[in-house]
């Protein structure tokens, strides 16, 4: 499995790619071979503030439905649209073409809460051996 390291991962399989303010948000290569073939996607609209680790959208998948949560605190500046006709594109481009949304950063401290990519493989393991 591939998780870049130049990216920052939550507890809950989400990943963070912080640019010039903004963060694009989606879902590791790990979650989304967990979740199967994906089918849906509901994210919020553009100006929707989301909050800190809360459910932000839906991910529904052939085996079942997951909520996905926000690594940081924000107002949702673009949402991928091209999830809402080809969703599968977080199976086969989950770094890439299958991020899911972009939102300001509000609370730089946040940041430090995020996992580093070693710390994430940390976690990862840790999941996998429970």
């Amino acid at each position: 499995m591939d998780f870049p390291e130049d990216l920052l991962y939550t507890k809950e399989h989400e990943w963070v790619r912080i640019e010039n303010g903004k963060a694009v948000i989606g879902i590791t290569e790990y979650a989304q071979q967990e979740l199967g073939d994906i089918v849906f996607v509901e994210f919020p609209t553009i100006g929707t503030e989301v909050e800190h680790m809360e459910p932000f959208g839906v991910i529904e998948s052939v085996k079942t439905v997951a909520d996905l949560y926000s690594p940081l605190t924000g107002e949702v500046l673009d949402v991928n649209h091209d999830l809402e006709t080809q969703p599968e594109l977080i199976n086969s481009s989950p770094y890439d073409k299958g991020w899911i949304i972009e939102i300001s950063i509000n609370n730089t401290e946040e940041i430090d809460q995020l996992l580093s990519h070693n710390d994430y493989l940390a976690h990862l393991k840790e999941d996998i051996e429970e």
